[in-house]
């Protein structure tokens, strides 16, 4: 099954049956709001406001664990980042959308980015961080439906809240080799790979960032929200497509990404971890 994490507003489709709200606990604390279940024709997503329902966390406020395990606890299997990003390369305009292949942590360490840790050690392999099999479902729903999308790009994350300065947005497009620039797709990306589930970003471009040399370019809050919310209907008609047209299954090295990446045996394990270990293993 499909999790979406976005906007609450991203899961406000006519063609959507609503079903369920999860209201969940996690050992790791509450997600960011309920779960919204849904389903278009006879294929069920889950929805989950990455931001809250009224946007009131911040990027590194947002807890990242308990909206991933909220996610597999339900029997998610792959998620969907819908994220908006500023764009580090000419050819990416504000209004484009991007398929994101690789991850740049530019964050400050203020989040929690494992699951692992406190007598639980693992180390999980994230060389290809993104689910091929999910990224061609979403290529071939654009195609379907006449939609641009760049693919293959590099997302770099910052920390926020703030938005960036001229020479960190040039260090991001030049030595790091990033293509959009944003604050919320890690830990995420890495956590629901340790959660062996698949994960891929849709970045909606909404503004060049600040590299550029003209003042009115440089990235406003009111300039993000003007352009996500005119390309709103084109991003929900590409999630409603790739929900009709059904989730291939997800790569067994993604579902299988913490065989033999568990150090700890499980006998020195706690009644408590084996339970939330299960559940990523699951």
């Amino acid at each position: 099954m499909l999790g979406i994490i976005g906007g609450s507003g991203l899961y406000a489709l006519k063609e959507l049956e609503l079903v369920k709200e999860h209201d969940i606990t996690t050992p790791f604390g509450k997600p960011s709001a309920p779960v919204t279940e849904g389903k278009v024709g006879a294929n069920t997503a889950f929805f989950l406001p990455r931001h809250g329902r009224n946007h009131e966390f911040l990027p590194s406020e947002v807890n990242y664990r308990a909206n991933i395990y909220a996610l597999k606890k339900l029997g998610v299997r792959t998620i969907l980042s819908v994220s908006a990003s500023g764009s580090l390369q000419e050819e990416i305009p504000p209004g484009d959308l991007v398929l994101v292949d690789q991850y740049f942590d530019h964050t400050r360490g203020k989040r929690e980015a494992s699951f692992f840790g406190k007598g639980v050690t693992a180390h999980i392999s994230t060389a290809e961080p993104a689910c091929p099999v999910l990224t061609q479902d979403v290529l071939k729903a654009a195609k379907d439906i006449g939609i641009k999308l760049h693919s293959g790009k590099a997302y770099a994350c910052v920390e926020g809240p703030r938005l960036g300065s001229k020479v960190e947005s040039h260090f991001l497009r030049g030595p790091a080799g990033c293509d959009v620039v944003g604050m919320t797709n890690v830990p995420e990306a890495f956590l629901a790979r340790e959660a062996q589930m698949g994960y891929v970003t849709l970045a909606i471009a909404t503004d060049y960032d600040c590299w550029r040399e003209d003042p009115d370019e440089h990235v406003s809050v009111e300039a993000v929200f003007k352009v996500y919310f005119e390309n709103i209907e084109k991003i929900k008609s590409l999630v409603v497509k790739l929900l009709q047209n059904g989730i291939s299954e997800t790569p067994e090295k993604i579902r299988t990404a913490l065989k033999g990446a568990v150090m700890t045996p499980d006998e020195r394990l706690s009644a408590e971890q084996k339970e939330w270990l299960g559940v990523l293993r699951g």
